[in-house]
């Protein structure tokens, strides 16, 4: 009986150091926490001073939302382009030259419209018109004829060709802008009118310091 019991207790001991080695070797193999690599410093905590000083444009003396808005207008932007030179591909003719017949379309009425007219509602040069509205006529897409009150210039209007090939796109062009701003309701639209009025006016301006400050720099 005594020696059972003392095998008894011997075995408890024997399992208990077993236990306690086995332990101390999972520690030993426990994962660590990874060091930086020498010559590696952690990132330190940076936080970008506002981009914008005017009161309107931050909430709360954030320009959070602002940023955000930049961000939305980059990506509009981009895929604003991204459909014109889609419209372009359809009648074979760059992104630029299927805006600029477009509006030439939307401003000719029954006369034809001037280069400098064309070059306004584009935001764009007299000579960028010029030099493209050269090309689409020699594409049979385009008619200039002398303007009766200014002989230096002339009068653009979109030829039988042009028109077609606008009237055949017509419907596709419907199918994408429905899409792309069709989640607008008619109160957010005409708010979004007038805004994109103010931001060009406003983004004008902004390009005619940055203008001024490279000339300055140089």
């Amino acid at each position: 009986m005594k020696r059972a019991l003392r095998a008894s207790s011997h075995a408890i001991l024997q399992e208990r150091e077993t236990s306690s080695q086995h332990k101390k070797t999972s520690e030993s193999r426990s994962p660590r926490s990874p060091r930086p690599k020498e010559g590696i410093t952690a990132a330190e905590h940076y936080h970008v001073p506002a981009t914008v000083s005017a009161a309107q444009l931050l909430d709360q003396g954030s320009d959070r939302q602002f940023r955000g808005l930049v961000q939305d207008l980059l990506t509009v932007a981009r895929r604003l382009e991204t459909a014109r030179d889609y419209f372009g591909r359809l009648i074979n003719v760059t992104g630029p030259q299927y805006h600029l017949l477009m509006t030439v379309a939307q401003l000719q009425g029954a006369l034809g419209v001037s280069v400098g007219a064309v070059a306004q509602v584009m935001q764009v040069s007299s000579a960028f018109v010029t030099s493209e509205t050269g090309k689409l006529s020699t594409l049979g897409l385009l008619r200039k004829r002398p303007n009766p009150q200014d002989r230096r210039g002339a009068l653009l209007s979109l030829t039988q060709a042009g028109r077609l090939k606008m009237d055949r796109l017509i419907t596709e062009i419907r199918s994408v802008n429905d899409l792309f701003f069709g989640r607008l309701d008619a109160r957010s639209f005409s708010e979004l009118c007038v805004s994109a009025v103010a931001l060009v006016h406003g983004s004008r301006e902004a390009m005619w310091y940055t203008q001024k400050a490279e000339e300055a720099a140089s």
